[in-house]
């Protein structure tokens, strides 16, 4: 994967604002969801953050912007710079969520919970950035503002990308395949396969009756009485 701007969201709001250039050629230069991009432009996501010329950062060339307006397929190519930076790790644990966006935690869990139910706690952690009493409370309705949440897509909330929904709910369906039981085809253990079968007892007859054998016509003698009957007649 290629390297992007230093402040994508803050890159990617300059360019909806000040080019023509299409969802899908900005989500690609700034390693964003064209999803993100357009509720960027629709003043959903990152509202509040100011744009960042990339141009007056020689992270990309009015050419090259001139040329990706001319061609839709035409992706971005960044600038290389003479600075190296080094490759910011990814730590583990929950996401961090900026105090702006916190009060919305509680309402991205009920959708979730809602739209997701095969996610562990473990990843609505760490795509919300919350902490597992928290979830506890919405799944138990316990929360102390439960009466106003509303479930909100937390990629429209800005807490965490739709690649990274994706993964986790990918990756969910993924162990619960593996962990589903298998169809039971196994045999019948050999007592259960040769024990002798007994009708149960039923309206009109005795349990005793009911294991008495039917007895065995006798076809010969049944068309013998119908011929002697007719010639009688």
């Amino acid at each position: 994967m290629t390297s992007g701007p230093l402040m994508p969201k803050a890159t990617a709001v300059w360019l909806v604002d000040n080019t023509a250039l299409s969802f899908e050629q900005i989500a690609d230069f700034c390693h964003l969801h064209p999803l993100e991009v357009k509720g960027i432009a629709d003043g959903e996501v990152a509202a509040g953050i100011k744009g960042m010329d990339p141009v007056m950062h020689e992270q990309l060339t009015r050419d090259e912007i001139a040329k990706a307006e001319a061609d839709q397929n035409y992706r971005l190519k960044l600038k290389e710079s003479t600075v190296r930076i080094p490759e910011r790790k990814r730590t583990k644990g929950p996401r961090y969520t900026p105090l702006s966006r916190r009060h919305d935690r509680p309402n991205a869990i009920l959708w979730l919970v809602r739209n997701h139910p095969e996610l562990k706690d473990a990843q609505i952690m760490r795509l919300v950035g919350t902490t597992k009493s928290t979830i506890l409370q919405v799944k138990e309705r316990t929360h102390w503002n439960i009466a106003q949440l509303q479930p909100m897509d937390p990629v429209t909330l800005g807490l965490c990308s739709q690649i990274d929904l994706d993964f986790e709910v990918n990756r969910a369906s993924k162990d619960k395949t593996v962990q589903a039981p298998e169809a039971a085809h196994t045999l019948l253990p050999a007592e259960v396969t040769t024990a002798k079968e007994t009708l149960e007892p039923f309206a009109g007859f005795t349990a005793q009756e009911a294991e008495e054998p039917e007895e065995k016509i006798d076809v010969d003698s049944v068309f013998a009485k119908l011929k002697q009957l007719k010639t009688a007649e």
